[in-house]
């Protein structure tokens, strides 16, 4: 796999059932790079704390390959590496083949893999259609958020290298378990993972707490 872009946000406020809401979800590329600290992106622009940034969630990968899919289906857009909010877009990035506790090299820091992204309203702004939360959940394409182990500078082009594959869900397992209407028996793994992250312990729980 390797590192596309390298995505900080641009804050910017957005107006939302008649209030002002200031967002980070307009990232755009930065040819210098990024770098990874334990809780965030440096330079980065994190508004809202109680969904983003954080130690499970430090750092957002979206995979490169997705953005053919979305073109197609919205062909008037313009839509720029970051579209999605991720700080990496990353080739070769597939959901189906990442796992809980996975551990990765990319550049200089060590990440390990927490959670699928779980959409918001928010991104109906970017997209100018409020479908698109629908369509994003549709679609399977959560992108991967990461814990950071070690902190470092990542630039585009570097490669994002493999360094330890755990045996537990998918992220597209993962995903698919927050959004079904059919409760599965993998939630109970996904709760009992110590290295998947607290939120979407907290969610899982919640969507299907009678059933545990």
């Amino acid at each position: 796999m390797k590192i596309i872009s390298t995505n900080i946000a641009k804050p910017r406020i957005i107006v939302w059932k008649g209030k002002e809401v200031p967002t980070g979800l307009y990232k755009f590329s930065v040819d210098k790079g990024i770098f990874l600290e334990k809780e965030d992106v440096k330079h980065d622009n994190v508004m809202d704390r109680r969904f983003h940034g954080g130690i499970d969630k430090a750092c957002y990968l979206y995979s490169a390959d997705h953005y053919e899919f979305w073109q197609k289906r919205y062909p008037d857009l313009e839509m720029p590496w970051g579209m999605f909010g991720e700080n990496l877009t990353v080739a070769g990035l597939n959901e189906k083949e990442t796992n809980i506790g996975d551990t990765y090299k990319i550049g200089e820091a060590v990440v390990q893999v927490t959670q699928p992204r779980q959409p918001c309203f928010k991104l109906q702004f970017r997209f100018t259609n409020n479908e698109i939360v629908r369509q994003f959940v549709d679609s399977g394409f959560s992108g991967v958020y990461v814990r950071v182990l070690q902190s470092g500078h990542v630039n585009p082009g570097d490669t994002m290298e493999l360094m330890e594959k755990k045996q537990s869900l998918s992220i597209h397992e993962v995903f698919s378990l927050l959004y079904t209407d059919d409760f599965d028996q993998k939630v109970i793994k996904a709760i009992n993972d110590p290295l998947i992250a607290e939120s979407c312990k907290r969610d899982l729980t919640k969507r299907w707490g009678d059933f545990l």
